[in-house]
């Protein structure tokens, strides 16, 4: 999900003008600010309606104690969150877009439908327990699962550059869900609370106490789980190419029904009594726990491999030096080379240095879709913005990322040669590295550091040397 540039607007054309010279005026409702105006509106209006539903439920003081206790979870859960999205870090408003609308959007959707259901089968049925249940285990599962995909839909549609795999698809969920999960457990906690100051419970054997239990300690991680699976149908949907549109669409859907199916689940263990929880939570939630954080961690690991392996080509072109490859697929490493940037040159270098990172890692997997034939039509002039944003940083990242690699670099078993040797000129044991060494000071001809871009710079009309030959050919190995 990292930063990316906006297009550029074709050679000889001004921006608003069509390919013919006529200017297009965009129709008001299409102008960014009207946009993200409305957006913020919704969210916003949002925010309040729910406030006022969750605090007329549980009273001023139960909200208190709910929110108090609801915010627990939340900043572990986003750090754990930020930590999967590290690797291609995305802007942080797609995060605060997310929560937000988890917090707000979806909570005040989950209520107002599931509460008018739940009436709805109460009066056609003539019985209140039996559609309790059936809101909890069919409606809730349906509706609340719906209303937090929509966020993950609206991020793969319109910010479908910060889109790119399953890690994006897993925070974004992961993310909404968090936010779902809070502002429930506010309502929760806060009612719980509530009873108790009914009933006179308090301590251990207190209502609050017990939902605490369940809810946040036991089960943070539970609305996150479900929903994760609709992220993962998303991002498996981001790696298909433009043609396979019956898989861009079934993938979702099977993650959204898997997340439902898993939430029904969890929401019906509550009917089999003390017994029938726990048996589902340890025979069930806990090992797809398990089994979903050793996906994504794996999948994170495999980014890292991805970037190792992609970036040499574009090191032996000469836009990166041959030791930031290894530098820019290590986490320790790059965490090294912001805090050297930092030391040396405050927060812009290590602001410029991260963002190095982000678009060097955005260009190693847009290289690996090109090889595998799944790189859109745009991938040139992707590939083209990505490397001016890395030659435009390579100042102050270029010497933190070499620190960095020198110091994460393992050492090597340097063994003496069992006869003498006799040295010629520019030999080590002379003293003198041979002649163009960069240990001279003086780089070989052509290379960035002289100040000029290497040759297939897109400022020459050329794409660098090494381009993978399919993303040329984007549909030569597209089924």
């Amino acid at each position: 999900m990292a930063t990316s540039p906006p297009y550029p607007a074709h050679p000889g054309e001004a921006p608003g003008e069509t390919p013919g010279g006529t200017l297009r005026h965009a129709h008001w409702w299409r102008r960014p600010w009207v946009r993200y105006g409305a957006l913020i509106t919704l969210l916003t209006l949002s925010g309040l309606v729910i406030l006022a539903l969750v605090r007329e439920q549980t009273g001023t003081q139960g909200f208190l104690v709910g929110l108090a206790l609801a915010v627990l979870p939340v900043p572990l859960l986003l750090a754990a969150f930020r930590w999967l999205d590290r690797v291609e870090p995305g802007p942080w408003r797609n995060l605060l877009f997310a929560f937000a609308w988890g917090a707000c959007a979806a909570a005040l959707i989950a209520i107002i439908a599931n509460s008018f259901a739940t009436r709805w089968i109460a009066t056609a049925t003539a019985d209140p327990a039996g559609a309790d249940t059936l809101g909890a285990t069919v409606i809730a599962p349906v509706v609340e699962e719906s209303a937090k995909a929509a966020a993950v839909l609206l991020v793969f549609l319109f910010r479908r550059r910060d889109f790119t795999g399953i890690l994006d698809g897993v925070v974004i969920a992961g993310v909404t869900a968090t936010g779902f999960a809070f502002t429930e457990n506010i309502l929760y906690l806060g009612t719980a609370f509530g009873t108790d100051q009914l009933t006179g419970g308090s301590g251990a054997a207190s209502v609050t106490a017990a939902t605490f239990l369940v809810r946040i300690v036991m089960s943070p991680f539970a609305h996150p789980l479900f929903t994760v699976l609709t992220g993962i149908g998303f991002g498996i949907a981001a790696l298909s190419t433009d043609r396979q549109r019956l898989r861009r669409v079934l993938l979702p859907l099977c993650g959204l029904l898997l997340s439902m199916g898993m939430h029904a689940l969890w929401n019906g263990s509550a009917t089999l009594g003390h017994f029938g929880f726990f048996a589902v939570y340890a025979a069930f939630m806990a090992p797809m726990f398990g089994l979903l954080t050793w996906l994504v961690v794996w999948t994170r690991q495999r980014e890292l491999r991805t970037v190792r392996t992609e970036l040499p080509a574009y090191a032996m072109a000469g836009w990166l030096t041959p030791a930031e490859p290894f530098a820019l697929g290590s986490m320790r490493a790059r965490r090294l080379a912001r805090q050297y940037a930092r030391r040396y040159g405050g927060k812009p270098a290590a602001r410029a240095v991260a963002q190095y990172e982000a678009y060097a890692t955005s260009l190693a997997f847009l290289r690996h879709r090109g090889r595998l034939g799944r790189a859109g039509t745009d991938f040139v002039t992707r590939e083209r913005e990505l490397l001016l944003e890395l030659w435009h940083r390579r100042g102050a990242a270029r010497p933190a990322l070499d620190h960095a690699a020198r110091v994460t670099a393992p050492p090597l078993p340097v063994a003496a040669a069992p006869w003498p040797v006799h040295g010629t000129y520019g030999h080590p044991q002379y003293g003198h590295p041979p002649y163009g060494h960069p240990s001279h000071g003086h780089p070989p001809y052509g290379h960035p550091s002289h100040g000029h871009p290497p040759y297939g710079h897109p400022s020459h009309g050329h794409p660098p040397y090494g381009h993978p030959y399919p993303a040329y050919q984007p549909d030569a190995h597209r089924s």
